[in-house]
């Protein structure tokens, strides 16, 4: 007779060890993304540490929401899972899918500031960075007040 409890406990455990994988390896690259991304950000910045730490964290946490959305949106199996190969050919392809999302992102971000650094560049070179950052503290944006650009409030 068939035992039904069994296939139910594999598709659990084998999505216990999805997530688990998944967000571990989630938080390792974004870690490792995060302290060795830090001195590409300053040079990209031209050693502006305040703004590359502040890009960088914002990073970090665009990454962690999009791969933690993505693994819990690729959860979900239609497959019955009915013995142990199944289940790990099932999780193989997930956390493969996974990867190849992470390694997309990482080489997505480096694209997007290797093209983009020669303009920060310019920018920061007509822009005294001191002043600017004392001019976006003294910025208090009220949302129901807020009519413009950031760049109307700098002037």
């Amino acid at each position: 007779m068939f035992n039904y409890r069994r296939p139910t406990m594999i598709i659990l455990v084998s999505y216990f060890i999805y997530l688990l994988i998944s967000i571990a390896l989630t938080i390792w690259v974004a870690r490792t993304l995060h302290k060795r991304g830090a001195i590409f950000l300053v040079d990209a910045f031209h050693g502006n540490a305040d703004l590359a730490a502040s890009v960088n964290h914002l990073l970090v946490v665009g990454f962690y929401l999009i791969n933690i959305g993505f693994v819990s949106l690729a959860l979900k199996s239609d497959l019955t899972i009915a013995d142990w190969r199944i289940a790990i050919e099932m999780l193989s392809e997930k956390l493969g899918w996974v990867l190849l999302t992470l390694g997309a992102m990482h080489f997505f971000n480096l694209f997007v500031l290797t093209k983009n650094q020669h303009k920060v560049s310019l920018w920061l070179a007509g822009n005294d960075p001191g002043k600017i950052a004392s001019e976006l503290r003294q910025v208090t944006l009220d949302p129901c007040q807020f009519e413009g650009t950031i760049s109307d409030y700098l002037r």
